[in-house]
């Protein structure tokens, strides 16, 4: 596998930073996460992933950890600003001039930018993503707009990119030998992403330039949005293009009885699609049209054609179209010349500190130092949990 050699060390957090590990492990990398000790764990991006729990306080425990990172390729940080450095375990350590591993790449996962006004303050995807200016072009109402669960900002903008920029640090390494700081923040990863909209909104015939809910991709087009259909499921719909809409218009009216239209009579043409001014009839008679069958009825009548109108699947529906048949997704991009573990299609949860043993052998901590660890209140015998 690509990443198979690299070891990366990743401090336990919420969804951004176990997302970012998690890309790395499906593509080969050993990650050990740290956790805390006597903590639980609800983490389910941990699929290939080990643990080790340690106090980082205590200086033994402290010590383990420059121990295990000096010998690591990545480290995950998904603290606030200045939490690793107060643990004593910042980028210093490592990459200083006395550092002890100057070939790490250290990983900085935040959610406002670390040298801005909110870099102290708590937050979510919610709150990056309203700093980002993308929040307010995103569909809703004209009262306000919807956020996209936690999507863009925990994991396009957080956990995607930083992974993306720990693959460019490992590769400026094999050119220089040398490791570096990658910092990455939700509030600017999300506006990276989100390059296309905030762009295009810059230009004076922008398709982002009226109100919410009146553009091209916001819910303001009747060609570009979601219907409901007879049996209370939904078709989606984006046929941008002439020719798209052409195709899609052609097999809609086929279905539909021919005296089907709005009370006014009114019923679309081709010239509908770019005749703005008949955008709101044109919505009213899709409402209406979709209605009068089930999904099912329509996703088959659309099926083959270049119509762009597709079936909204629920969960358990999407994975029938997976090779695997799992609603568990698989790792993406498929790369052709690389060898891809098989993967069970459970739900993993990993257990704190349940590869301590394992993992300390591997750095040369003996059975008696283990001891004196737990003695000292850095460790806890996970052996002893695990037999209650």
């Amino acid at each position: 596998m690509a990443l198979s050699g690299i070891k990366v060390i990743e401090f336990a957090g919420l969804a951004p930073g176990p997302f970012a590990g998690l890309v790395l492990a499906d593509n080969g990398a050993d990650v050990i996460r740290i956790d805390r000790l006597a903590s639980s764990s609800t983490d389910i991006l941990c699929r290939g992933k080990r643990s080790l729990a340690v106090n980082p306080k205590i200086a033994g425990g402290r010590d383990i950890l420059k121990r295990l990172v000096a010998s690591a390729d990545v480290l995950i940080d998904p603290f606030r600003p200045g939490v690793m450095e107060k643990l004593g375990l910042g980028p210093g350590v490592f990459l200083g001039q006395d550092g002890i591993n100057k070939g790490l790449i250290y990983a900085r996962l935040a959610g406002f930018p670390r040298n801005g006004s909110h870099k102290d303050m708590a937050g979510h995807d919610i709150n990056y993503l309203a700093l980002s200016g993308v929040l307010s072009m995103l569909p809703g109402t004209t009262e306000k707009p919807a956020f996209p669960l936690n999507l863009l900002a925990d994991f396009a903008g957080g956990g995607l990119v930083c992974a993306l920029g720990i693959l460019l640090a490992l590769i400026e390494r094999g050119k220089t030998g040398l490791g570096q700081v990658v910092d990455t923040d939700m509030v600017s990863g999300a506006r990276y992403v989100s390059s296309f909209p905030l762009l295009l909104s810059l230009l004076p015939t922008s398709s982002f330039g009226s109100s919410r809910g009146e553009n091209l991709l916001d819910g303001g087009s009747p060609f570009y949005n979601i219907y409901t259909c007879k049996d209370g499921k939904w078709m989606s719909v984006g046929c941008l293009e002439p020719q798209f809409f052409a195709s899609f218009l052609g097999t809609l009216l086929q279905c539909l009885p021919a005296q089907f239209g709005l009370e006014c009579g009114w019923r679309p043409t081709i010239d509908s699609h770019t005749r703005r001014e008949e955008w709101p009839r044109l919505k009213e008679f899709l409402t209406k049209a979709f209605l009068t069958q089930t999904r099912d009825y329509w996703a088959q009548k659309f099926h083959g054609t270049d119509g762009c109108a597709l079936p909204v699947l629920d969960v358990a529906e999407a994975a029938t179209l997976d090779s695997s048949g799992s609603v568990v997704p698989r790792p993406h991009p498929k790369i052709s010349e690389a060898s891809l573990e098989v993967l069970d299609n459970g739900l993993h949860i990993l257990t704190p500190g349940g590869d301590d043993e394992l993992v300390l052998k591997e750095i040369g901590i003996s059975e008696d130092e283990w001891r004196q660890l737990i003695a000292d209140g850095a460790m806890r015998d996970e052996r002893e949990r695990s037999k209650l």
